[in-house]
């Protein structure tokens, strides 16, 4: 989901007088919430469910990008081989 700057842009000072409503805002609207200080952004609050999702998105991505370099190395295995290496016959 795209950020709205206009809701997703709170003041450090903001997160201070009312932390959960910064909070319950990330994780209402599955948007990271861009903290800033004097102007500049120095955080983001961002919902457990979200962070979690994005984390296993990013494994998965890195995993298919390291086979596909390892596919064009020449570093392949036989399905024979990985069957028997993880014990499915």
């Amino acid at each position: 989901m795209p950020i709205k700057f206009s809701e997703d842009v709170v003041p450090l000072t903001d997160l201070k007088v009312n932390p959960g409503k910064v909070v319950n805002h990330a994780k209402d609207t599955h948007r990271p919430v861009l903290l800033t200080s004097r102007g500049r952004g120095v955080a983001v609050v961002q919902g457990l469910e979200d962070y979690e999702s994005d984390r296993e998105e990013l494994a998965f991505v890195r995993a298919v990008a390291q086979g596909l370099m390892d596919l064009k190395d020449g570093d392949v295995s036989d399905i024979k081989d990985v069957k028997k290496r993880l014990g499915i016959q």
